[in-house]
């Protein structure tokens, strides 16, 4: 069987927005910047490590209206800290349902692209068999 993994998460961030990029993601969220290939220099994208070997992409793209759910998720060791952090920032946390196992939040960044943020406790098809 193939094996498939997740190598990178690209979202739209608005043209001038560099400062802002790297303040929210590295300042911020502490994820290191990595140099983009030379071949998308012109393209102004930021890369972003996320853990061992994924990467986030910052491409550049004018602002458009969307009310959809679309997200990204990433597992944080320290969830009430980074709520806290992200409060006294300015950012708005907010809360959804509950996936037992897996405490979470979603804010968006200052570009309005959702991130939900995690915590994997354990698994939650154990843990909501064994509420029943």
């Amino acid at each position: 069987m193939m094996s498939i993994r997740l190598q990178h998460v690209s979202i739209p961030r608005p043209p001038g927005s560099e400062a802002q990029t790297r303040a929210f993601y590295t300042d911020l969220l502490g994820l290191p910047e990595i140099p983009a290939p030379n071949s998308l220099q012109a393209d102004e994208v930021i890369w972003f490590k996320l853990g061992d070997d994924a990467e986030l992409h910052c491409f550049r793209e004018a602002p458009l209206e969307d009310a959809s759910n679309r997200h990204l998720c990433l597992v944080v060791e320290d969830l009430p800290g980074l709520r806290q952090k992200l409060r006294k920032a300015g950012y708005q946390p907010y809360d959804v349902e509950v996936i037992p196992g897996r405490p979470r939040f979603f804010c968006h960044d200052p570009f309005g692209n959702i991130i939900e943020f995690t915590t994997i406790e354990g698994d939650y098809l154990e843990l909501q068999q064994a509420r029943r």
